[in-house]
């Protein structure tokens, strides 16, 4: 008898075909395949995509085509999207369809009674991170490039009312189009900042970093998890020196084991830690669902409790609850430094 497999969407929006140096797919199917070889799944698990360029390069209408077309292939579940400007687009496409969905985005605003979000950053908790960071070393003037979309300024009014509690200033403050190729640091740096913040997708952060060393800036620089583009060496190269969140550690045990099984190199422990934490949600999700129904995935989702978490340092779980839709809880986020092309906790 032929048993009908798990069908899962993933929406990809950071391209419009389903090829995607991402490869989330393949730690969806590993931790599919975990549950699978245990019993707690009794059926295999079928990807099927729905793709279309997003924002900030792309439309928002693409991400809503993308979406219907998953709702219309049966799927019980979605993976995605990935950025946060359109995580937002998709969390009312989530309730329009009832269709329980998973994002890994940034904002902490694209959840919903069927959208859960497994936060690769956060537009609110980074920003905090890194003013606290700032208090910490004695730094009292802050000078800030920021996207010119929602990511950077949701990331630019949390920064704001830390700096405010903390007693910064933010002396200097500019906008920019966040696919910015050239960007001036004047008025970054005529105010004579302590340190010097770059808040945003991270398409700019290349720029800013060319305009600072332009400038002679050597001052302490540092970016939200727009830094986890250096794992491509051209990106670690131009902001080099750089502190910037991330989101995994080096004590972190369930990502040391992942790594030892999986002979994961160190510059692949980011994406293995959040491909591996997503996948494992996907899967609880439907091993735990009462019936196998999309409303069934949904409570599933809600009864995942204290989940160790690859990401974030040692102790931080992964889980969700009935008004709870942030998959991360304890310290999730981890400043770092690119340094000579590696990437070094702080």
């Amino acid at each position: 008898m032929t048993i009908a497999p798990f069908r899962v969407g993933i929406l990809n929006d950071m391209a419009a075909s389903p090829a995607s140096a991402l490869n989330i797919e393949h730690w969806l199917r590993v931790a599919a395949d975990e549950l699978i070889g245990n019993g707690r799944l009794d059926r295999d698990v079928e990807f099927v995509y729905g793709c279309g360029l997003g924002l900030p390069s792309g439309t928002a209408a693409a991400v809503e085509r993308a979406y219907a077309s998953l709702a219309g292939q049966d799927v019980l579940l979605i993976i995605g999207p990935a950025i946060g400007d359109n995580a937002l687009v998709a969390t009312p496409c989530a309730k329009r369809h009832a269709i329980p969905t998973i994002n890994w985005a940034g904002s902490e605003r694209a959840r919903g009674k069927y959208m859960f979000h497994l936060q690769v950053g956060s537009h609110e908790d980074e920003s905090i991170l890194l003013a606290q960071y700032l208090h910490a070393n004695g730094f009292k003037r802050v000078g800030v490039a920021y996207d010119r979309s929602p990511i950077g300024r949701r990331h630019f009014q949390f920064l704001q009312l830390e700096a405010e509690i903390l007693g910064l200033t933010i002396c200097a403050a500019a906008s920019l189009p966040p696919m910015a190729e050239a960007v001036d640091a004047a008025s970054l740096l005529e105010s004579r900042p302590d340190a010097v913040l770059y808040l945003g997708l991270g398409v700019a952060a290349p720029a800013i970093a060319r305009a600072l060393s332009a400038a002679n800036y050597t001052g302490p620089r540092a970016m939200n998890t727009a830094g986890i583009r250096g794992y491509a060496p051209d990106f670690a190269q131009a902001v080099d020196g750089w502190r910037y969140v991330d989101m995994h550690a080096d004590g972190n045990r369930t990502l040391a084991a992942l790594r030892r099984a999986h002979n994961i190199p160190p510059r692949g422990a980011l994406a293995a830690a959040k491909g591996y934490d997503l996948g494992r949600l996907m899967a609880e999700g439907l091993a735990r669902a009462p019936e196998r129904t999309r409303e069934g995935v949904r409570e599933g989702l809600e009864q995942i409790k204290f989940l160790p978490a690859a990401e974030g340092y040692d102790g931080t779980v992964l889980g969700f609850g009935h008004y709870d839709r942030g998959a991360l809880h304890g310290r999730y986020l981890v400043l770092r430094q690119w340094r000579n092309g590696e990437s070094i906790e702080c």
